[in-house]
């Protein structure tokens, strides 16, 4: 029966050795077939703070933000708050600026908790509009906040990303979108999801993140996408 089989789907057997080139030899090796070559990563490393991590007023990159990628990404890695029940905030300055106190940002943010010690008595996800900012240029406190209330405990971080989408614009608004993981105060797992735009038409060269009040511990790494 076996040698009745001239054909598959009309190819002849004789010929499959050809199939979009490749060769009889790796057929016999289809479904474990080893890929020698190499992926591409569209993400590329500009810059961190690896090299001081502790007791921090802020984390800012100054340089690096420009027309070179389209795509900004902000990679949060264990970052601790020092003082208890703050919020992790960021706020940015358009060239030429200086002070994060003049690029208005309207933001808004959900979230989804649930509480460490009730085994589910407390958990919701929830929207709170306090949380928002409507075209505010506020610096300190009254930063954009991509988390709800951090715990300071010893073991407690948060960690996520950031995305902040062409800040070299001199047309449009800079959208931006975070999703992090946090330890609350409660305490409790929190997973807050913020998105928004930077109301200013100007370059965006400038951005800080720290802690509403209080300093900070972690990592932030900087990457481009490369454009396509």
């Amino acid at each position: 029966m076996a040698n009745a089989v001239k054909k598959v789907n009309g190819i002849a057997i004789a010929d499959i050795k050809n199939i979009n080139g490749i060769t009889d030899t790796n057929l016999k090796k289809l479904n474990a077939l080893e890929f020698t070559g190499t992926i591409p990563d569209a993400h590329v490393f500009i810059a961190d703070n690896s090299s001081d991590t502790s007791d921090l007023s802020d984390i800012t990159f100054s340089s690096g933000i420009d027309s070179t990628y389209d795509v900004y990404e902000f990679e949060f890695v264990n970052v601790h708050a020092r003082s208890n029940s703050v919020y992790f905030t960021f706020q940015v300055n358009a060239t030429g600026d200086s002070g994060y106190a003049t690029s208005p940002v309207t933001s808004t943010m959900f979230a989804a908790f649930h509480d460490e010690p009730s085994e589910g008595t407390f958990a919701a996800v929830y929207y709170d509009g306090t949380h928002d900012n409507a075209n505010s240029t506020g610096d300190g406190a009254d930063q954009t906040r991509l988390t709800v209330f951090v715990s300071s405990t010893a073991d407690a971080s948060i960690s996520g990303k950031m995305t902040l989408y062409a800040p070299s614009s001199g047309t449009y608004v800079k959208h931006f979108m975070s999703r992090i993981s946090n330890d609350k105060t409660d305490p409790a797992a929190s997973d807050t999801h913020v998105a928004g735009y930077i109301n200013d038409t100007t370059a965006i060269d400038d951005i800080r993140f720290r802690m509403s009040s209080g300093n900070l511990d972690g990592l932030i790494r900087m990457y481009g996408i490369k454009k396509s």
